[in-house]
């Protein structure tokens, strides 16, 4: 089961960085759970993940997600990546594309249920890539 969860998940950041929002289904559940927002302002709820990923890869053209690492035991996976891209679209935090590239680390954490991905946690460096877009901190 570790491996084939890992084969799930290494399929969805492939389709992330191939841009194949289709074939998102074949890796996610359709009621997924982002407990990460991707994009500040998407919607609480299950499901909303697809349009978060649909937004970023506005966004960010091109944007590559590396697996440099991936953990599994049980029905959890854990994927350290290298993200990698350039603002060039619209993002509801910075709608005028500043053109820069971003590199920075993450660390997503995923639980799957019936070979598909159920929840998704994230840690990203944050600052970094703010720091990279030039980019204002969100206020509180």
């Amino acid at each position: 089961m570790v491996d084939d969860n890992k084969k799930v998940v290494r399929g969805f950041f492939e389709a992330v960085s191939d841009r194949r929002l289709e074939d998102l289904p074949r890796f996610m559940a359709h009621d997924v759970v982002d407990h990460n927002k991707i994009i500040h302002g998407e919607a609480d709820k299950p499901g909303a993940a697809f349009e978060g990923l649909r937004q970023q890869l506005a966004a960010f053209d091109p944007l590559t997600v590396r697996v440099d690492e991936l953990i599994g035991e049980g029905d959890r996976v854990v994927a350290r990546v290298t993200q990698r891209g350039v603002h060039g679209g619209t993002h509801p935090r910075m709608p005028e594309p500043t053109g820069r590239s971003f590199d920075v680390e993450a660390i997503w954490i995923f639980t799957l249920a019936e070979g598909k991905i159920a929840e998704i946690r994230a840690v990203s460096d944050r600052l970094g890539f703010f720091l990279q877009l030039g980019w204002d901190w969100p206020q509180v």
